[in-house]
């Protein structure tokens, strides 16, 4: 009755153009063709193959922002390098429960390649994933007590039996030449190395994904489309308008029972126009990047790692600087950074308004409070605008002593946006990492944040359906099915041996990876 009575007005008294019709009505509509949508319309199209699905994209082609293999580090986030998913402890022992979690995340992703390429639903694996080992490097005594304590403490887990430490330079000279090339042999250092650690190409996964997608008549493809308003019907579903930006802007509106709002950046402006209430109180800061990268092949052939260090005091947990293998399109590269970049764009192809046309009343304190509490950010984003190409050589040659300037160019990544959240006792928080937010009915979900992103898309969309779909989640068809696409759904992967070595011995031969079994005598020690 509002809408009626908002229309009668609009055409009677105001004059204005009449409202888009409904162009059609969709199961499922997925806005944003990244990695999130690729994988979430993937798992619903093989659990509901009647099920019809609209893809929506504002750019010319799947996976252009974050997903794109040069806005995205592509480590495969899996816990074995990242220092700031293992802290320190009041006590002085390692916490393992965060970097424990995130592994078993990627092992699920890691199933659920495998079974898409199993299927043929994605093709030649070495064309988005590849062994590549993870490593961490650190220096000094302090540090270097950190990284025993944590190689120690890791061995509670399954998961990381199997890593290698060494202090021994010539040890580590095998594994990284050129972190140790010209470094100085009275530097102490020291090195964690697993083997099995991969770089992702989630971009080729995502066109992969959607490719075989669009081959249905269930599924429907609309790039250069931006929606541009959603709004709840009386029924429970939304209608969401979306222009053709390649057909000057034209309007419709689409009804869909079910909306993913997968826009990356983008993601938390889309969420705030659907009104629901579980929305109050998110905002967003955005964090740009950039990364020395080198080409040259003499350069990159001395060196197969993922090679992470630790952040500096003060700096936040996106700032981990790493030294980087990657195989993009069939190239091998190495990647030196992140070094910050501070825009009010959401997405790199976004809008300088974005970060202030999100604000809002119920938002704007949250924001007010966690930048206030999160001032040594603004310092340390402050003193990365200010470096210079000769400041962020000297960088680089803390890992990589005999770097030579025309070796190297600076390359501009992605945008992230980082969660902000209303918190009851600091008033608002600024929290690293992603989060699914969905309406009460489960008929509408986002996702906001950025790492580890990508590379747990497929549990945080697992994540989804069961926040989502609940009634269908507990049935015995989509269990049966689910357990089919991952072998491991309901169970844990942690200090159960024999499972950790069955699945991962099953999606390794699949993604063509090399298989290192964790012995019963290993585990034992």
């Amino acid at each position: 009755m509002k809408k009626l009575l908002l229309g009668l007005l609009c055409l009677t008294v105001l004059g204005c153009a009449k409202q888009p019709e409904p162009e059609k009505s969709v199961d499922v509509l997925l806005i944003g063709a990244g990695i999130m949508s690729a994988s979430l319309g993937t798992y619903l199209h093989e659990l509901e193959p009647g099920w019809t699905i609209d893809i929506v994209e504002r750019l010319d082609q799947v996976a252009a922002e974050s997903s794109n293999p040069w806005n995205n580090a592509g480590t495969g986030h899996s816990a074995f390098c990242e220092l700031n998913y293992t802290p320190e402890t009041a006590d002085g022992g390692i916490d393992i429960s965060k970097a424990v979690a995130i592994n078993e995340s990627f092992e699920i992703s890691k199933q659920f390649w495998a079974y898409q390429v199993e299927r043929n639903v994605l093709a030649n694996p070495k064309s988005f994933i590849n062994a590549v080992p993870h490593m961490s490097f650190v220096w000094g005594d302090d540090n270097i007590a950190f990284l025993k304590k944590r190689h120690e403490a890791l061995q509670h887990s399954s998961l990381f039996r199997g890593m290698e430490y060494s202090e021994d330079h010539e040890q580590i000279r095998k594994w990284v030449p050129l972190a140790m090339q010209g470094r100085s042999a009275e530097q102490k250092v020291a090195a964690t190395r697993m083997a099995i650690g991969t770089d992702v190409n989630f971009g080729e996964i995502t066109r992969q994904l959607i490719g075989s997608l669009t081959k249905s008549d269930k599924v429907a493809l609309k790039l250069q489309h931006e929606v541009r308003d959603i709004e709840r019907n009386d029924d429970g579903s939304w209608s969401v308008t979306v222009a053709d930006l390649a057909n000057g802007a034209a309007e419709t509106r689409v009804n869909a029972k079910f909306v993913f709002i997968g826009a990356g950046g983008g993601a938390l402006k889309l969420l705030q126009k659907s009104g629901i209430p579980e929305a109050d109180g998110y905002a967003g800061f955005p964090v740009g990047g950039q990364f020395l990268v080198t080409r040259n092949p003499e350069v990159v052939a001395q060196h197969q790692a993922k090679l992470y260090g630790k952040a500096s005091v003060g700096s936040p947990p996106m700032s981990v600087p790493h030294l980087d293998t990657r195989v993009i399109d069939g190239q091998k590269v190495l990647l030196f950074g992140p070094f910050a970049t501070f825009s009010t764009k959401f997405l790199k192809h976004g809008s300088l308004l974005d970060m202030f046309s999100a604000l809002t009343t119920h938002n704007i304190g949250p924001m007010t409070h966690a930048g206030l509490d999160n001032l040594p950010l603004s310092t340390y984003l402050i003193g990365q605008l200010m470096l210079s190409q000769a400041d962020r050589m000297d960088e680089l040659r803390e890992y990589f002593p005999g770097a030579r300037d025309q070796d190297w160019e600076l390359l501009t990544a992605g945008q992230r946006v980082q969660v902000i959240k209303k918190d009851a006792e600091k008033g608002g928080v600024l929290q690293f990492g992603t989060e699914v937010v969905s309406s009460a009915d489960g008929s509408i979900a986002a996702l906001l944040g950025a790492s580890p992103g990508a590379s747990t898309a497929a549990p945080i969309m697992l994540s989804v359906l069961e926040k989502t779909f609940k009634e269908q989640v507990r049935s015995p068809e989509w269990q049966a099915r689910l357990q089919e696409i991952i072998p491991s759904y309901g169970r844990k992967l942690n200090n159960d041996l024999e499972l950790t070595n069955q699945v991962r011995a099953w999606s390794s031969e699949r993604l063509q990876l090399d298989f290192v079994p964790v012995l019963p005598e290993v585990a034992a020690q």
